[in-house]
C-alpha cells in the first residue's frame, strides 16, 4: 500500500490531506504547530510535531524511499529547498511542492522536487477562462497545451446531431459527453440525438481550440500582427500600381 508524508501544513497540504484520508490512513505527517497536528492526527496515522528543517529527525521519523511526499511550507523558501533536497536523497519517489515564485520553481526542479505547484497560478488558469466566455461551465487543464471543459451548445448548433455539427472538424474539439443544463450525471449519445440550447457537452481538445469553440476571442501573435502590418503597406503599392497601369 502506497505512503504519504506531508510536511508541512499549509493550505495546499491541508486540502490535499483531507481528500486522501479519506481513502486511506497511510499517512505520516511531520510540522512543528501543535494546534495543526492536533487538528488532522484523527486522520492520519502517525503526526509528528518536529523541526522539518532538522535532518536527523526527519530521516527518523520517514521511512526510506516513500512512495508520495507533499511539501508545504508557506513562504519558507529556505526550509522547502532543504527538505525537497533531503527527500530526494532519502530516496522519495514523487515529491510534490508547493512553490511561490518562477525562479523558486526553478531551483525546485534541480534539488529534486517531481511536480511543483502554484496554487495561485493554477487557480488562476482554471478560473480565468470562465470569466471571459459566458458560455464555460467548467475548465481544466490536463497538461501541455491539452484541457477539458464543459460548454453549452452555441446556437449555431442546437438542433443538429453531432455527426452533422462535425465539431472535430470544424473547431479540433472532441465531445466525450453530454449532459442537460440541470442536471448533473453525463449521458452517452448517439448519432440520432439533437443537440439542445441548454445542454453542456464535455469536450477535449488544445486550449486554443477550446477557447475559440467557447467564443473567447484570442488576441492575434506576433506573427500575425506582423503579416496584418506587411498586408497593410503592401496593398495600397498594389493599388496604385494597378491605377497607374
Amino acid at each position: 500500500m502506497r505512503q504519504y508524508a506531508f510536511i508541512g501544513l499549509g493550505q495546499l497540504a491541508m486540502s490535499m490531506l483531507e481528500r486522501i484520508s479519506q481513502v486511506t490512513d497511510e499517512i505520516i505527517v511531520v510540522d512543528k504547530d501543535v494546534v495543526l497536528i492536533d487538528r488532522v492526527k484523527e486522520l492520519v496515522k502517525t503526526a509528528f510535531v518536529a523541526d522539518v528543517t532538522d535532518e536527523e529527525a526527519l530521516q527518523k521519523i520517514l521511512p526510506e524511499e516513500m512512495d508520495v511526499a507533499v511539501v508545504d511550507l508557506s513562504s519558507d523558501v529556505e526550509a522547502t529547498l532543504l527538505v525537497t533536497h533531503r527527500l530526494k536523497k532519502m530516496g522519495a519517489h514523487e515529491i510534490i511542492v508547493k512553490a511561490e515564485s518562477d525562479e523558486v520553481s526553478e531551483i525546485l526542479k534541480v534539488v529534486g522536487a517531481t511536480r511543483i505547484i502554484n496554487a495561485d497560478r493554477e487557480a488562476a488558469a482554471r478560473i480565468v477562462p470562465l470569466v471571459l466566455s459566458s458560455t464555460l461551465y467548467n475548465f481544466i487543464p490536463i497538461g501541455g497545451d491539452l484541457v477539458m471543459a464543459e460548454v453549452i451548445v452555441p446556437e449555431l448548433f442546437a438542433g443538429k446531431t453531432l455527426v452533422e455539427a462535425d465539431l472535430r472538424q470544424k473547431f479540433g474539439v472532441n465531445v466525450i459527453a453530454i449532459r442537460s443544463e440541470n442536471s448533473t450525471t453525463y449521458r452517452n449519445f448517439d448519432r440520432d440525438y439533437r443537440l439542445a440550447s441548454n445542454d453542456l457537452l464535455l469536450v477535449a481538445g488544445n486550449e486554443a481550440d477550446v477557447f475559440a469553440f467557447s467564443g473567447i476571442p484570442l488576441k492575434p501573435t506576433n506573427r500575425q500582427k506582423t503579416s496584418s502590418l506587411s498586408s497593410l503597406f503592401k496593398n495600397p503599392l498594389r493599388s496604385g500600381k494597378a491605377g497607374g497601369q
